[in-house]
């Protein structure tokens, strides 16, 4: 419970926690815009 009580109520916890969701939100704004992307019908190649 000592951890769980750093990770809450100190600095260095508070900035994982930051980290820890931005990386969560990068990675599920990456998932969508990949997903948006592939489900796009092919373009023709321009000559």
């Amino acid at each position: 419970m000592k951890a769980l009580s750093d990770l809450f109520s100190t600095d260095y916890g508070l900035m994982s926690i930051v980290g820890i969701c931005m990386m969560l939100i990068g990675i599920t704004a990456f998932g969508i815009v990949v997903r948006k992307k592939m489900n796009q019908p092919p373009r023709e190649p321009e000559a």
